[in-house]
């Protein structure tokens, strides 16, 4: 049977980092609520994509619109297996928003699986939740994981890292690393 996760989201979240794993975990048999604060099931976000280059830092052009399937004032943390922290910069301004960090929080403190990608280190770090921790994120996140007491795992871009429940990746070229290591930690078996 399927776990039923929370996706957190927010306007100008990553769009691969959104959506890639929103579709993996849902073909896989996963049950996924994807929220956003201040919006309701039907809303959307705007995304961006980011990509790399060769500027000194990614590039950012607009992304697909992501419909929310469900509302953020209607979740109870306590019926969910799992969380997925999606990039991109809408962990910057989510992180100031009420009820998102005690959220995260809850996730932390049950033990539960969480998967972050890229600036969704930025959320785990304003919870208080990655002290002692093997993190990776977007290495213009490094300070951060490290100040809030993690570790910061300077992986290259395509792996991801886990530890204990947390699975956390550089970027999006992880995706398969990243995916596939949360489905793990959620105890996911695909057959071939």
């Amino acid at each position: 049977m399927g776990k039923k996760l929370l996706l957190l989201a927010g306007d100008y979240v990553e769009d691969y980092e959104i959506m890639v794993p929103f579709q993996a975990l849902l073909a896989v048999g996963h049950h996924v609520d994807a929220v956003c604060p201040g919006k309701q099931a039907g809303d959307f976000v705007f995304t961006a994509i980011h990509d790399f280059e060769g500027a000194q830092t990614y590039s950012e052009k607009p992304g697909h619109r992501f419909t929310l399937n469900a509302s953020f004032d209607a979740v109870q943390p306590t019926e969910y297996d799992g969380l997925v922290i999606p990039g991109g910069r809408a962990p910057e301004y989510l992180r100031t928003v009420a009820g998102v960090l005690p959220l995260v929080q809850h996730f932390a403190k049950a033990g539960k699986p969480i998967a972050a990608i890229c600036h969704g280190a930025q959320l785990l770090a304003a919870a208080g939740v990655i002290r002692g921790r093997k993190v990776s994120a977007y290495p213009a996140c490094a300070a951060e994981v490290e100040l809030a007491g993690a570790s910061y795992a300077n992986i290259p871009v395509d792996q991801a890292v886990t530890d204990s429940n947390l699975v956390t990746a550089p970027a999006w070229p992880a995706h398969p690393a990243w995916i596939a290591q949360f489905l793990a930690v959620l105890g996911t078996r695909i057959s071939h």
